[in-house]
């Protein structure tokens, strides 16, 4: 447990601080390295990133997850981290992890900017269907944050009766905005399908 004691006392700035994105590519390897627990070290390396920058105010939210591209680019990500251990080659490390930063936020900045464009251009196709729209448009606003859901949940946190849910729902249907995907009579469950296809895209690589 010495080396994570070590560990911590780095994270905490002792001895000396250090720039955040240094700061959370170092403390990865060293987590792979000792490998403390029987399993999840993997999950947990990769999290402790995303925390790390909330942390240090570089993300308000854990919102930068670096999983994909270290499975896209896995041969050369383990290269590195053995490279490390075996000749102390910190700043190739660096140099793929920096990189990785900065592919990971592109693509998360382009996947927003999609998905607002989304929201702006549904929102203007249900205002266009008339006296439903109102609140149509209330459920809308409720599925940007839980494109899967169902007509209780949505009628719970909307205080609307499950008819008037169900109603907006079917509007929303008819616009190939939401589909039912359980194919169930009862509980059925509606997606924002066009918003999770894009929430989806890029989650997973060839073999």
């Amino acid at each position: 447990m010495e080396c994570m004691g070590a560990l911590e006392k780095f994270l905490h700035d002792d001895p000396a601080p250090t720039p955040t994105l240094i700061k959370a590519a170092l403390p990865h390897v060293q987590f792979e390295t000792i490998h403390p627990f029987l399993d999840g070290n993997g999950r947990l390396g990769r999290l402790l990133i995303a925390l790390l920058l909330c942390s240090e105010k570089a993300l308000r939210e854990p919102l930068l997850y670096l999983s994909l591209y270290f499975k896209t680019h896995r041969a050369k990500y383990y290269e590195l981290l053995q490279k490390v251990r075996t000749e102390v080659d910190w700043e190739s490390w660096i140099r793929f992890f920096l990189t990785g930063v900065k592919e990971t936020g592109d693509q998360a900045a382009a996947t927003a900017t999609r998905v607002l464009q989304l929201f702006e251009t549904d929102r203007q196709h249900i205002q266009a269907i008339g006296k439903p729209a109102g609140t149509a448009l209330c459920v809308h606003h409720f599925i940007e944050k839980k494109p899967l859901t169902t007509v209780q949940a949505a009628a719970r946190a909307l205080d609307l009766t499950e008819p008037t849910i169900r109603s907006s729902f079917h509007h929303l249907a008819k616009l190939g905005i939401v589909r039912e995907v359980s194919g169930r009579q009862r509980g059925q469950i509606f997606a924002y399908q066009s918003y999770v296809r894009i929430l989806n895209e890029g989650t997973e690589t060839n073999g």
